[in-house]
């Protein structure tokens, strides 16, 4: 199972979790969030796969970005088309595009079957009015009735309490989890030790 931990800005605290054994690393490129990385990282890891987060950003900016910071994958929060994840897969990008779930609603099909042909993965997090992550959880129930065929990472305000009911989810297209604001110290600086603590037992 993939580990992915997003919103990642400061150098030290990147050198640290970088040590700790996750697969990919998240870096936000969207303004408005708290997590805000600006236009350069101020560190490059190089043992996780690193992933850009994106809001309805224009493409020529994003290339950019992704060319500047060596980024290998690209995950998309806005309202961005199908066609326009076609376009970053075809520049030789993987592309996560990420869907918010309401809990009292139905779980969106109709708006997934859209993007299943132009997506390596999905994100399925908890919706919220802004972009972005809400550090709020979702019933994970929900996800039985994805039917499609990307597979996907399980999101939505994780928390190191909640190492057994993570490990307990199963889906046959859950590929990985995204672990954010639930393991933060503050805004994009991560405790290391819960972090260290929870990958042990999740793997």
């Amino acid at each position: 199972m993939i580990i992915k931990v997003c919103g990642m800005r400061e150098e030290t605290n990147v050198r640290e979790v970088e040590q700790l054994g996750m697969d990919w690393m998240g870096f936000i490129f969207y303004p408005e969030s708290p997590r805000y990385v600006g236009e350069t990282l101020s560190y490059i890891p190089e043992g996780v796969k690193r992933v850009g987060v994106f809001v309805n950003e224009d493409t020529d900016r994003l290339f950019a970005l992704a060319e500047k910071n060596r980024l290998d994958i690209l995950q998309l929060h806005g309202d961005e088309s199908p066609e326009c994840c076609q376009i970053l897969r075809e520049k030789d990008f993987l592309v996560i595009k990420a869907f918010g779930i309401t809990p009292e609603k139905p779980f969106p099909s109709e708006l997934t079957e859209q993007y299943e042909d132009c997506c390596d993965y999905f994100l399925f997090d908890t919706r919220t009015d802004l972009y972005g992550g809400s550090g709020k959880k979702f019933g994970w129930g929900i996800l039985s009735d994805y039917r499609g065929e990307t597979p996907f990472l399980l999101s939505g305000g994780i928390s190191p309490k909640d190492i057994e009911s993570v490990r307990m989810f199963s889906h046959p297209k859950c590929i990985g989890i995204d672990l954010n604001s639930g393991f933060e110290i503050s805004p994009a600086v991560k405790d290391v030790q819960l972090l260290q603590t929870f990958i042990g037992a999740f793997r």
